[in-house]
């Protein structure tokens, strides 16, 4: 039996119920957050904590700060009670509007956000992380506002697709001639010898596993600059790499059915995921 939180319950999974009528169903009016745990330990919690209360108050749904530190217990005893306190697993939090009488305004004051999480296991592809994968491009047409974690993600569904259905892993998403990001990753690239990814604002995500990669470019000396690759950059990029809650740091191989650099994992790339592991499995206490 699977256990999952709803609305302050810990309940099996298929007792849950959510209104035809809540936001989130109806508008995609809502915020969500993912989290790798190891041997029951969640890492960088802080860091995802902050970024979903900066979320709901961009789109102003109210829930207070602790409700929001309540929900790492609640991740914890998913854990815990689904038996996945012993190697990797994931868990999925959303907080949506709540349910009200359909209207594109905001439902009455005191109208209760729906809250829900759920944890799974999750088992890292490394034979993918050490062989690479291969990537397409595909227009960014999503909404300004790509900084928050809306489970509105009909953009990011659309790409995924199209990469799916070439054969790849991701979509490399390009808007105005730049790169934005992934589809459900940040992206980096070596060009003309120098480290580069899309600086933070409304056009990206501020992923936590690109926060926690900056960090330890500075801490080791590996220099980073913070400035848009143009899709002719990108052409001739020597390495490529993504980077994610679940997708670690993912060499990219291929770029639209041509090899990125020699065609394998990069000298850069590989140091950059050699520090991720460090910093991930030691901060867990977690061995691989």
């Amino acid at each position: 039996m699977t256990t999952v939180y709803l609305n302050g319950e810990f309940i099996p999974k298929e007792r849950a119920t959510i209104s035809v009528e809540d936001r989130g169903f109806i508008f995609g009016d809502g915020i969500y957050e993912v989290v790798r745990v190891i041997d029951g330990r969640i890492f960088e919690w802080g860091a995802h904590a902050a970024r979903l209360a900066r979320g709901l108050s961009g789109i102003r749904i109210p829930l207070d700060a602790s409700s929001i530190e309540a929900l790492k217990g609640v991740c914890e005893r998913l854990v815990s009670d689904n038996g996945l306190a012993d190697g990797e697993a994931t868990v999925y939090m959303q907080v949506s509007r709540g349910a009200a009488p359909r209207t594109h305004h905001f439902p009455p004051p005191g109208t209760r956000p729906t809250v829900y999480a759920s944890a799974s296991r999750f088992v890292v592809p490394r034979d993918q992380r050490e062989a690479g994968v291969r990537a397409i491009t595909f227009p960014d047409f999503r909404w300004l506002r790509c900084d928050l974690k809306t489970v509105n993600l009909l953009g990011a569904v659309l790409a995924r697709q199209a990469a799916t259905e070439a054969g790849a892993y991701e979509a490399v998403l390009l808007r105005d001639g730049i790169v934005t990001e992934g589809a459900a990753t940040n992206v980096f690239a070596v060009v003309d010898g120098v480290l580069r990814t899309h600086p933070l604002g409304n056009l990206v995500l501020p992923g936590i596993t690109r926060q926690v990669l900056v960090e330890l470019m500075k801490e080791n000396g590996i220099a980073l600059v913070e400035k848009p690759v143009t899709q002719s950059e990108l052409l001739r990029a020597t390495e490529v790499f993504l980077c994610g809650t679940t997708t670690d740091v993912n060499p990219v191989i291929a770029l639209d059915g041509k090899p990125v650099g020699s065609g394998t994992p990069g000298p850069v790339t590989r140091r950059v995921q050699a520090l991720l592991d460090s910093r991930l499995y030691a901060a867990v206490g977690a061995g691989r």
